[in-house]
């Protein structure tokens, strides 16, 4: 047995294949998906090399520069309103002494749902003349409000029901770190006179740091690639004002058989990413401490 761990053979057995399946379904394709953003292809006729043509399109072209301003806002919407609402109910549903798995269980749901079967049911709430929404909002002399058919509000629908349907999963992460930390810390404070608000403000959201950050770092990479909430609901519209940049990029490459430009704007997506990724990392994540309990 000690000859044969010794053999630099056995090794090279068992890590090749490993190697080529990876060269082979993700290097490769990687690799591929760069020469075609460089090319005119349209899926049928032959590639002609035509430089950085693509992307000096991609960034001169209207749609795409809305596109990219709509991934920033479903970003700081996820940052600086998803989140803290996750955090709000994970507090609350720690607190519930009762049923508190019927909650877990309720607030989850959602996430394991189709984007389709959650576009769609988001599609009736929304529904100008008879969905439950304007219908709660006519109690109040409001106007029939067309979500999903005006520009000014067809992009907080979507907001909204994309945090409806990923909140619940990451309310059960947020729920997970808060049960983990003992209970005798927040008797302490209670008893030295801590009111609830200042045990969560000051005990559990600082000892709940890491995760949160896991969370945020989540929540920025699933803005960065939402597409199937927007396909389904508006499919861009109206007038483009939903569209980000995935779903672009989906209706150049296949609605318009432009694959050439359509794999130049996942190139731009790739690189949006990775900036976004290192940033983080950079500050934030770097920063982040082990709490030991």
């Amino acid at each position: 047995m000690k000859n044969t761990l010794r053999n630099p053979y056995v090794y090279l057995m068992f890590i090749v294949p490993t190697l080529v399946l990876y060269f082979l379904f993700f290097i490769y394709p990687m690799l591929q998906s760069v020469y075609y953003g460089f090319t005119d292809w349209n899926g049928l006729d032959e590639k002609n090399f035509v430089g950085f043509e693509n992307f000096v399109t991609a960034f001169s072209d209207e749609v795409f520069r809305q596109s990219i301003w709509n991934n920033v806002i479903f970003i700081l919407f996820s940052v600086f309103i998803q989140v803290p609402l996750i955090i709000f109910f994970a507090i609350l549903i720690s607190n519930v002494t009762k049923l508190q798995g019927l909650y877990k269980t309720t607030v989850f749901m959602p996430s394991i749902l189709s984007t389709s079967v959650i576009g769609i049911l988001w599609g009736f709430l929304y529904e100008p003349e008879e969905g439950i929404i304007n219908g709660f909002l006519g109690l109040f002399g409001v106007p029939d409000i067309y979500w999903l058919a005006e520009e000014k509000w067809a992009m907080l629908a979507i907001l909204i029901t994309n945090a409806w349907q990923w909140m619940g999963f990451f309310i059960v992460l947020i729920l997970a770190a808060i049960l983990a930390v003992p209970r005798e810390i927040n008797e302490a404070a209670g008893i030295d006179g801590a009111t609830a608000f200042q045990r969560a403000w000051y005990l559990t959201v600082p000892l709940i740091k890491p995760i949160i950050s896991v969370v945020v770092m989540l929540s920025i990479a699933g803005a960065m690639k939402v597409v199937d909430i927007v396909l389904v609901m508006t499919d861009g519209g109206p007038i483009n004002s939903t569209e980000v940049m995935a779903s672009y990029m989906v209706h150049e490459s296949i609605s318009n058989g432009k694959y050439g430009y359509g794999t130049a704007l996942s190139i731009i997506i790739f690189a949006f990413a990775l900036v976004l990724t290192a940033l983080y990392q950079l500050t934030i994540g770097r920063n982040q401490e082990r709490i030991e309990y």
